[in-house]
């Protein structure tokens, strides 16, 4: 549905986006994560035909946006970080200005204000003015006119911003079932919301891609290793440190010591091993703590956040793409 291939966008002698390639599917849910400057919004901007690329090419469901921005608009619904608004009107006003711009009639209009409106739940403020709205009702009205015209693409530059916990929980899970049948590209400085919504992220840092893919495909590129961490009854720091030749190739002891718990049974040793990332690594230690006469009493991967992963790829520096 996106296809973006050495895209670069310059300001004068600011290159805001540099040489950026990457594709999205229809059914993706996208997360465009990065620091304030790193290219976010101007990307965003070109795939929506607000801006156009210096160098570079850029195609939205088969169109290319310098050839045909007018079936690339038709096919994008757009919500940029302040909702544009015309305060002056009421919600039921301007939901139906951006109707007729959309040129939706009859049946299908009436059908398409309904679904929006009751979705971004809006029904109790139709006839207010949105100058008089809370910042919330405001997004809500702004991520309505996005979606009204029924797009196949979305994109979402800060949708949650304004919203109480219960308001982002139902935008979150809305974004969900859009993304089940559309694709959406959404961008938010909130983390734990990009890593509830989305399937897969793309992290710039000065106007290039350092990193993307899941979560966990980022975390195995950027550590090179897989961390597991078990708790073992019926074992000792120097017995397991001896049986871990009986591992895999490539596994090292991290830590063993003893569980300083008092709900923990009397013997057991937390154990932090670290093994090459492939296919099987996880049953390979659980065999082996198996076989070693070790009763597992827990057994977990050890994980980066996804904030820890933004952390080391923008302020520490990463892998390039």
């Amino acid at each position: 549905m996106i296809s973006v291939r050495n895209l670069t966008k310059t300001y004068g002698t600011l290159a805001a986006v540099r040489d950026v390639s990457f594709e999205v599917d229809r059914g993706d849910v996208v997360g465009l994560l990065g620091p304030n400057g790193a290219g976010k919004t101007t990307i965003m901007k070109v795939l929506t035909c607000y801006l156009y690329p210096t160098q570079g090419t850029v195609e939205i469901g088969g169109c290319d946006v310098l050839e045909k921005p007018l079936d690339v608009k038709r096919s994008v619904g757009y919500l940029p970080e302040n909702a544009p608004l015309y305060t002056d009107l009421n919600v039921m006003e301007y939901l139906s200005f951006i109707a007729d711009a959309r040129k939706l009639e009859g049946g299908r209009r009436r059908e398409r204000l309904d679904w929006v409106i009751g979705e971004c739940g809006l029904s109790g403020v139709l006839y207010r003015t949105i100058d008089t709205l809370s910042k919330g009702y405001r997004q809500r009205t702004g991520l309505a006119q996005a979606m009204l015209h029924d797009p196949d693409i979305l994109i979402l530059d800060e949708p949650t911003t304004g919203l109480d916990p219960n308001q982002i929980i139902e935008i979150r899970e809305l974004i969900k079932r859009l993304g089940k049948e559309k694709t959406v590209i959404l961008s938010s400085h909130i983390l734990q919301e990009v890593e509830a919504t989305c399937r897969s992220v793309l992290i710039l840092n000065e106007g290039r891609i350092v990193a993307r893919g899941t979560h966990e495909e980022i975390e195995r590129e950027l550590r090179g290793e897989l961390r597991i961490e078990l708790t073992l009854k019926g074992a000792d720091p120097s017995r397991v440190d001896s049986s871990l030749e009986r591992l895999p190739a490539g596994a090292r002891l991290l830590s063993a010591a003893p569980v300083d718990s008092v709900s923990a049974p009397a013997g057991s040793v937390t154990v932090r091993i670290s093994l090459p990332p492939r296919d099987g690594a996880e049953e390979a230690v659980f065999d082996w703590a198996v076989a070693e006469g070790f009763k597992i009493l827990a057994m977990v991967p050890e994980r980066l956040s996804l904030e820890d992963i933004f952390i080391k790829l923008t302020q520490e520096g990463g892998p390039h793409a």
